[in-house]
């Protein structure tokens, strides 16, 4: 039984700093979501979100309430506020209704939003 006990002790796991979470394609998820690394999300999410790293969502992801991130990236739909530390891009297919904080903003050709956009807030550390 000692034995175990040093072992347990010497196998503990450090959390890693910058992992990757997916919500996949199907999945549903309602609630609050956190992350301290990058999400991707395919899927559907109804609820707040909030990353220390980079939250993409997908061309299938749907995510009804605010995010918050350091940078985001949107190929999906999303009906609430998006607030980024950093870049904001909104790809040819995004759909975003809602108002938007970022320090800088893509918008390629075809995106869509409604809503309004403010550059000059800073937003603090997120989370």
């Amino acid at each position: 039984m000692k034995i175990l006990g040093n072992m347990a002790k010497n196998t503990e796991v450090e959390p890693m700093s910058n992992n990757l979470n997916i919500i996949g394609f199907g999945s549903e998820i309602k609630g609050e979501v956190s992350t301290n690394g990058d999400i991707r999300i395919d899927g559907s999410l109804n609820g707040n979100i909030t990353a220390k790293g980079k939250i993409v969502v997908g061309e299938t992801g749907r995510i009804v309430g605010n995010v918050f991130c350091k940078q985001c990236d949107v190929f999906g739909y999303i009906e609430g506020n998006v607030n980024t530390q950093d870049i904001l891009s909104l790809k040819v297919s995004a759909n975003v209704n809602g108002d938007m904080v970022c320090s800088k903003l893509s918008i390629e050709p075809g995106a869509k939003f409604s809503g309004k956009c403010d550059m000059n807030q800073t937003l603090g550390e997120v989370l």
